[in-house]
């Protein structure tokens, strides 16, 4: 029986990195879970809309872990405009990430419509930048959309936003469901999917009523679980690693309206190995967790930061939690 892997450290192509002390906490883990090359959302408070904000915040994070690899995006906004991704392109900002309004963490200036914004997606067709989807729509009671069919009802924009755009580069975000997944390999090669880790352990049933389990996009049905490991083992190119990893304190997860968002920065690896060995995948490790996203992006790691992890299966405790000086911490 094999009991270890060497592979290249991995590349975690949907991470949230936080601010303030929280981010002094997160950042430095990043290594330590396996990754050495992160794409890093910009739902700050406020935003980050500018290519001198992202620039900003990547020095910050460049700080606590010099040894990864950062890569940058920009919130889709009214404000941003063609000029800025223009602008922002040549400083090596990555993509551009929309989030539906009020779908999820700081998502209170996401979008209403995408019309709006197809001067932007022109402009970021014409310079080689990628467009982030939080596919979800808002939950509507008229409109009976709601946590557990909000993304389903969101695949007809992904579609359409695809066939106005196609040579744009579109990445569909942390894809809970069997239509998300169907959906991504009808389309063309430059139409990609991020899958979380923990989206391929937990259904529904592990997170109603279990707060350290709820995210957003909530875990779905079984038959949903089983198409995100099938697509793995499938050994499909356009599907990658994007851990969503979003930590918050103990006082927003554990209270009477948990925040979304699951933490699994600094066992990202190991995990992702333990869950794709439970359904005979490992073997699919590499490709899921090094090498599918950077070729889909078009990416390479920044020099000196390449890495070998040798990974050993053993039994491990996993930490209760994880500490930070929280009285430091801006309560919002």
């Amino acid at each position: 029986m094999q009991t270890t892997i060497t592979l290249p450290a991995a590349c975690d192509f949907h991470i949230h990195t936080r601010q303030g002390v929280l981010m002094e906490m997160v950042v430095p883990r990043i290594a330590e879970g396996g990754v050495s090359l992160c794409y890093v959302m910009p739902n700050l408070k406020p935003p980050i809309t500018s290519a001198e904000q992202a620039l900003a915040y990547k020095a910050q994070l460049q700080k606590l872990a010099p040894n990864v690899t950062f890569l940058m995006s920009l919130y889709l906004c009214p404000e941003l405009t063609p000029e800025e991704i223009r602008n922002a392109k040549k400083h090596g900002i990555v993509g551009v990430k929309s989030y539906p309004r009020g779908v999820t963490t700081n998502s209170e200036s996401g979008i209403e419509s995408y019309s709006i914004y197809y001067p932007v997606f022109k402009a970021m067709e014409e310079v080689g930048m990628v467009l982030n989807l939080h596919g979800e729509l808002p939950s509507d009671a008229d409109q009976d959309i709601c946590v557990m069919n909000a993304e389903e009802k969101f695949l007809v924009h992904l579609k359409q936003l695809h066939n106005d755009f196609p040579k744009l580069k579109i990445v569909l975000e942390h894809a809970t469901t069997k239509a998300a997944v169907d959906m991504v390999k009808s389309l063309g090669d430059t139409v990609g999917c991020t899958i979380t880790i923990h989206h391929l352990q937990v259904i529904v049933d592990d997170w109603a009523g279990q707060c350290h389990n709820f995210c957003k996009p909530v875990a779905k049905f079984p038959h949903d679980r089983q198409a995100l490991r099938d697509v793995i083992l499938e050994g499909h190119p356009r599907f990658f690693l994007g851990t969503d990893s979003a930590p918050h304190p103990a006082y927003l997860k554990e209270c009477s309206h948990s925040c979304a968002g699951v933490f699994t920065t600094p066992l990202a690896i190991p995990y992702l190995a333990t869950i794709l060995d439970s359904f005979g995948a490992i073997d699919c490790l590499k490709n899921f967790a090094c090498e599918n996203g950077k070729r889909f992006y078009g990416v390479s790691e920044e020099e000196g930061k390449c890495r070998k992890i040798t990974l050993i299966k053993e039994t491990s405790l996993v930490p209760n939690s994880y500490s930070f000086d929280e009285s430091l911490e801006e309560r919002q």
